[in-house]
């Protein structure tokens, strides 16, 4: 049986196309068919009458929501986040740890090497390591005790994993490079971060396999028109992709659209940079082992320090469509097919015969009406939709 998503404004993101519709079977988009071919018997039909049909968003840096946390190392914890995410149009993320000891380290990854994603909640892709390979004097809410030196014997271990997917480090400690290209072998993605890094030091990180900045702007230094370091290597190398919080908080809108216009659209990856206090009242929770304090949505460490964020993707999206002034179309591949293929990914991040249907419903507003995973819809939101 095949599953038909018909009357909606379909974005792959490339293409807009009207009078389509998405045809579904085990899992997979098999077609896209003007809306003269009739589905056939026995063929269920979802209505998108009045909505947009896009991809399903990729989340590849989250440290927790809805009250569950990547430390927390339990296949518990990761369906919670699995079941919060569908909500907001995310059908797929990377759990990302904070600094932490070894074996909480370890902890983390081998809960996600024995979790198992359920068609139910967005799809656990791998792993992200954010740490402990970073530069103390930009640790931001990172743990400073848990910092520590490029240790080729327990990053050797971590490549043995085949759920290690990103890792974000600062380029310029003793061993990154090597352990940089020694991941790109296996599979891995890197990015800098939580780094002092200079121009030359990116450079030689990039040609060693770096194509990543975490958070730009956020745990580095200050852009110098003398000194351009991480920032200025960023904005002025094609290979790197920068990962942005836009929450109106880390970035103010004009640093936004200034990076989009620097960068493209199709080389900016919007993340949440979630932790657990996503979607839950002020207060105080924890990211990883240190206490946070969440007041009108924005999280700090006791001493001030941003800790991550409150932000959900679909709500990146629709900040980062108000901060640029640019077109859903134009925005889209932010939190789709960049992040996608900025982890390897070619079967997602796009509305496309073979590609995983993971496929999201927005009304006018931009809000979810419904998320599919992998041909099975594992959130619908009952209501009258919007136009788009």
């Amino acid at each position: 049986m095949r599953t038909w998503i018909r009357g909606g404004v379909v974005l792959t993101p490339e293409r807009e196309l009207t009078h389509h519709a998405v045809v579904i079977e085990e899992g997979k988009i098999v077609a896209i068919e003007p809306e003269g071919v009739q589905p056939g018997p026995g063929d269920a039909v979802i209505d998108a009458h009045g909505l947009w049909v896009v991809p399903g968003m990729i989340d590849i840096h989250i440290h927790g929501i809805g009250g569950a946390d990547t430390m927390d190392a339990t296949g518990e914890a990761l369906q919670k986040m699995a079941h919060f995410l569908v909500r907001h149009g995310v059908t797929a993320f990377l759990p990302t740890t904070v600094s932490a000891s070894r074996s909480s380290t370890w902890m983390a990854i081998r809960a996600v090497e024995s979790y198992s994603s359920t068609a139910m909640g967005a799809q656990c892709l791998g792993i992200h390591l954010e740490g402990p390979y970073l530069n103390p004097n930009y640790s931001g809410a990172q743990p400073p005790e848990h910092l520590r030196s490029v240790d080729p014997q327990e990053y050797q271990e971590w490549l043995k994993s085949e759920v290690v997917r990103l890792v974000t480090l600062a380029p310029e400690l003793e061993g990154a490079p090597e352990f940089i290209s020694a991941g790109r072998t296996r599979g891995v993605y890197f990015a800098a971060g939580h780094s002092g890094a200079d121009y030359d030091r990116m450079m030689l990180a990039v040609s060693h396999g770096l194509s990543q900045a975490t958070h730009l702007f956020n745990g580095m230094p200050s852009y110098h028109h003398r000194q351009p370091g991480i920032i200025g290597a960023v904005l002025d190398c094609e290979a790197i992709i920068p990962q942005l919080i836009v929450d109106g908080i880390h970035l103010h809108p004009a640093t936004v659209r200034l990076v989009v216009k620097a960068k493209g659209p199709d080389r900016v990856i919007l993340i949440s940079d979630a932790m657990r206090a996503t979607g839950l009242p002020d207060g105080q929770y924890s990211l990883g082992d240190q206490l946070v304090e969440v007041k009108n949505g924005i999280a700090r460490t006791l001493k001030g320090g941003l800790a991550g964020s409150t932000l959900t993707l679909d709500a990146a999206l629709r900040n980062a469509l108000q901060f640029t002034g640019l077109s859903l179309r134009d925005v889209l591949p932010m939190v789709t097919s960049v992040p996608a293929k900025a982890i390897g990914l070619n079967h997602k991040g796009g509305i496309k015969p073979g590609a995983d249907a993971d496929i999201v419903l927005l009304d006018g507003n931009l809000e979810v009406s419904l998320t599919m995973v992998r041909g099975v819809v594992a959130y619908r939101r009952y209501s009258e939709n919007s136009q788009p």
